[in-house]
Order: structure tokens, then sequence, then C-alpha cells
């Protein structure tokens, strides 16, 4: 540290939450740009049924594979995913913009290394798995927690057929055994069916500027 500086310590939304030695933790990812029902109802599927002690909602600074245009502040998106969820049992961070992290499994590695009494699970929904092998090191996230998919409106076809899915096939669990995912050694990953929001961020963000698009898109 330069003389003279004091080191300012990172806002409270950029802290991780509190967990207690053992609990199950669902890590939830995305730019959020805004959240909606449709994030909501992944996070409470991937919640209820998996048995999950948590969801933390990991609010990153931008994706890597979208464009940044039109990307709202981070902490005004961290407050709209903390008026969204409303829960207990989910917490909001922007935790990967302290840790200085780009990709999903660079932030994953270090949430391992600085929390190893946490029993974490990679949450995502099926239009993710879609493009999941574009993703930095996207097997290491496999290879390292369990991961659970949650259906999105017309990604379940596509989701099943794609290179993850197909890759790591022999690995899939039953959905009638999610409960048992969290403590299941990696590789392992499940998709849950459930009742489908078609809300889009896209589609909200087309709507705030008067333009008309296909939901779901």
């Amino acid at each position: 540290m330069t003389a003279g500086l004091i080191a300012v310590p990172p806002a409270e939304w950029m802290r991780l939450p509190h967990a207690e030695p053992g609990n199950r933790i669902g890590l939830f990812g995305g730019s959020f740009n805004p959240p909606h029902s449709g994030h909501r109802m992944v996070a409470e599927t991937a919640l209820k049924r998996c048995g999950l002690d948590q969801i933390w909602w990991l609010v990153t600074p931008g994706n890597p594979l979208k464009e940044r245009g039109g990307l709202a502040p981070l902490e005004e998106r961290v407050e709209a995913v903390k008026k969204l969820t409303r829960h207990p049992r989910m917490k909001v961070t922007a935790f990967e913009a302290l840790a200085g992290t780009t990709y999903s499994a660079s932030l994953l590695a270090k949430l391992r290394d600085i929390r190893p009494n946490l029993q974490f699970a990679w949450v995502i929904g099926a239009d993710n798995l879609m493009t999941f092998h574009r993703w930095r090191a996207w097997r290491s996230i496999l290879e390292s927690v369990p991961v659970i998919v949650v259906d999105r409106p017309g990604a379940s076809f596509a989701a099943l057929k794609s290179v993850a899915a197909t890759a790591y096939a022999p690995y899939r669990r039953d959905e009638r055994l999610a409960a048992r995912l969290a403590d299941t050694p990696a590789p392992a990953w499940t998709f849950l069916h459930t009742r489908l929001d078609d809300t889009s961020s896209t589609m909200l963000r087309a709507q705030r500027c008067g333009r008309v698009t296909v939901a779901g898109q």
C-alpha cells in the first residue's frame, strides 16, 4: 500500500453474504440487465427443489459474451435484484467486481478458495446451457461443483442437445433426485422442468425503449 493512503473497505453490496459452515449455496450469476420474474423463477426452483440453504445472486460487471451497450450501472442492477428477490434465503452481491475476475470459472475457483467450508452448486437457466461450451473453462465448472439447470421457454430441446449436455450426459441426475444433487461429487448436473415464464431482459429493455420484440428472445 502506498504510504499515507488508507484502504477503502468494499461497499456492502460487493461483500460476500454470511453462511454457516456446511451450507449448500446455489451460485446464480448474470448481468441481470434488468432482473425479471423469469430470473426469480430459476432461483426459486433451484432453491426449493435442490435442498439449498441459500441462493447467491452474483451480479456481474458485464458478460464477456455480450455487448455492454445499454448496460445499467452495477450498483443500480444490484438494487434492482434486491427489490425483485425479497427473500430471506436469497442474497445479492457484486463480489465479482471486488474479486477482479472476468469469467465464471475464475470466480468459482476464488469462491471455493476463500469459502472452503461451503458446498457450492452452479445455477443456470436452460438458455445458458445451450451456449455453455462457449464459456471460458466451462468444463472446469462442471468438474468442480454440481450444476443445476432450470428450464426456460423455448430452450428445453436445444439445451439438452447442446455441446455441454451431450459431453456430460453420463453425469446427468434424474430431477426426481434433485434434493440430493448438492451433496453429489462433481461432475453432476440435473435439468429441472418447471412452470415457464417467458419474460426476458431483452424484451424488457426493448419495451423500455419503446420497441417491440418477441417474448423469450
